[in-house]
């Protein structure tokens, strides 16, 4: 079940990556560093950047908990180590 998680969200961002904006890589890999290694008082304050909806927000609090309690630190770092990949593309 967390090898589907994870690529969901590099297939999240290969989508990304492919419609050739650039302009949306930085902020993208700031806002997937942080709601992997963050805690989920940095991801909620990410997300509140965006959104002021107190539904989204509480229901980001609760995403942010689960990935924490399913993905390993292990599993995060690959995360992070395939995305850096994706991100470093010439293309981004």
């Amino acid at each position: 079940m967390m090898g589907t998680g994870a690529l969901a969200l590099l297939w999240a961002a290969s989508l990304l990556i492919s419609s050739g904006n650039c302009d949306i890589c930085p902020a993208m890999k700031k806002d997937v560093i942080i709601f992997l290694t963050g805690t989920p008082e940095e991801y909620v304050a990410q997300v509140e950047k965006y959104q002021n909806n107190s539904l989204i927000l509480a229901n980001s609090r609760k995403l942010k908990d689960c990935i924490d309690q399913k993905l390993t630190e292990e599993d995060k770092e690959h995360a992070v180590t395939v995305l850096n990949k994706i991100f470093s593309s010439p293309l981004c």
